[in-house]
């Protein structure tokens, strides 16, 4: 039998973007809430090294099988283990969503239409960039006018940013610097005192040993736990326990060799877009309408890089330094939605594995190629991407070492996409001709992982309602990027905290009612 603890209000499974912030709020209303996430907890300051390779234990490297015309990459591409999940290691690129990104279907007739509204998240957004302490320009040039400037100006311009600033200057392409949820200076968050400044060392994918950066860890969870919730570190679960009527009453999760047992009266299942609906599989839990591990997405994230004369030292500075929004829904364009871009910041070690990758090189060759590191710059986008039937997540029989069956992805880009990164091609091409580089190479990838329990307005084609709760189990909420209903043309970390944040004070409400 496993060992059992007291019922508790609600349990968080997972303590990134997306269960962090809701286990904050749900603690400060005075529920009593348990935090189980299947990562260890880290001490940034000593276990956050500047090296590549050392911080490999930041990443979910659980084998993940691949399928497909073009199967994505998981590890370091899109997911995170560890007390603050995957914003221990992403690059803290916090753009908005524009209010047709919602809208897509409206607007294209392809796609699908989110239940909720940009005002609905406005507010959340609003309170974010507050708390976080974003960093960025005094007037973003693109989507709705703010209510409140960002709280700190924008982190300096890294050699790519300035080199991509300059030429799109010359085309007549808008940039702007890029609102990032690290520190440009000493900030003060309420119920956490004060944070220190980035120090701009370019490590941002690989932990913040200063706490600069606005990970979970540092933000959301010591807020959390000083409202009294509790984190159980190296918590993985397996099971979701249920009652004759079917409302969850409980998980089972292993714990340094151990099984446990946490009952509750509600559970937020935030594990991402991979886990969490592999738990759902597992556990044959809210599967009526079909679409359960189904609408699988991820961002086209080409990437075009060029060598110049000048020094560009691309492991200096934020990574995501400059952005353009241009090309938000570029005219005369034949594909549906549209991307933005970004300036890259890399480290040695990745941008290697991208070299041997993208172009082939091996040995002496790559050795030879590698030489004008230090002379490289890059753009990317992150681009829309539709929700198609062949890409989705299914359980394998091959066995990961729990003896639970792994999750296969079946990922292919459309016409879509391809039509949209070839646009992104050739418009990032022309900036680096224009800024004067040589060897000009694209590197295709996508990015960030999407959609497998979106979110609708009925039962029929979605697992989750607006508010994030499961249409088959009315205890059961899901707060991550699953729920996605379109892949959004932006970063989506922090849409992923707004809805956090909103499904918290949705269920709050609920439970006010009920009290009444």
């Amino acid at each position: 039998m496993p060992e059992q603890f007291d019922e508790v209000d609600c349990v968080v499974i997972g303590t990134g973007a997306g269960g962090a912030p809701l286990l904050a709020r749900l603690a400060m209303a005075g529920l009593k809430v348990v935090a189980l996430e299947a990562g260890p907890r880290h001490d940034a300051r000593r276990d956050f090294a500047t090296d590549e390779k050392a911080q490999e234990f930041l990443f979910w490297n659980d084998e993940r099988l691949s399928a497909g015309r073009t199967p994505t990459s998981f590890g370091n591409n899109n997911s995170g283990t560890g007390v603050g999940g995957s914003t221990l290691h992403y690059t803290a690129y916090t753009p908005r969503a524009q209010p047709d990104d919602l809208l897509l279907r409206t607007e294209f007739g392809i796609g699908q239409d989110w239940p909720l509204s940009y005002a609905d998240l406005e507010p959340y957004y609003d309170e974010l960039e507050q708390l976080l302490g974003i960093s960025g320009p005094a007037a973003y040039p693109w989507g709705p006018p703010r209510r409140q400037s960002y709280p700190l100006g924008p982190l300096p311009l890294n050699g790519a940013a300035q080199l991509m600033q300059r030429a799109c200057q010359q085309l007549g392409i808008r940039t702007s610097p890029a609102a990032n949820a690290a520190l440009s200076a000493r900030y003060y968050q309420e119920g956490i005192g004060w944070r220190e400044a980035c120090t701009n060392r370019g490590f941002c994918q690989a932990g913040c040993s200063v706490g600069a950066k606005a990970s979970m860890d540092v933000t959301f969870i010591p807020l959390a736990e000083a409202y009294g919730a509790e984190v159980r570190a190296e918590a993985f679960v397996t099971e979701i326990e249920r009652d004759a009527q079917g409302r969850v009453t409980g998980v089972v999760y292993e714990q340094h060799g151990q099984q446990m047992q946490q009952r509750c009266r509600a559970l937020f299942l935030c594990a991402g877009a991979i886990e969490t609906p592999r738990l759902l599989l597992l556990n044959e839990l809210a599967l009526s309408s079909g679409h359960v591990g189904r609408n699988f997405m991820a961002h086209p994230g080409m990437q075009v890089w060029g060598t110049f004369e000048e020094e560009v030292r691309p492991y200096k500075g934020i990574p995501g330094a400059l952005i353009s929004e241009d090309t938000h829904r570029p005219a005369n364009a034949n594909f549906a939605g549209g991307y933005l871009l970004q300036s890259i910041g890399v480290m040695p070690v990745t941008f290697a594995n991208q070299v041997a990758r993208g172009r082939g090189l091996w040995g002496a060759a790559l050795h030879d190629y590698m030489r004008q590191y230090n002379h490289v710059a890059g753009i990317n986008i992150l681009g829309e991407c539709l929700p198609h039937d062949e890409n989705y997540l299914e359980l394998a029989t091959e066995k990961d070492s729990r003896g639970l069956p792994k999750p296969r992805v079946h990922f292919s880009y459309h016409d879509n996409e391809l039509r949209l990164s070839e646009h992104a091609e050739r418009t990032m091409r022309q900036i680096w001709e224009t800024a004067g580089a040589r060897d000009i190479w694209a590197f295709q990838r996508s990015a960030h992982v999407i959609g497998t329990c979106r979110m609708g307005r009925s039962g029929d084609d979605a697992v989750v309602d607006a508010d994030g709760r499961a249409f088959d189990v009315p205890n059961l909420y899901i707060c991550d990027n699953s729920v996605f209903p379109s892949a959004l043309s932006v970063n989506p970390a922090l849409t992923i905290m707004a809805l956090s944040l909103r499904t918290a004070d949705r269920f709050l409400e609920k439970q006010r009612r009920l009290d009444a």
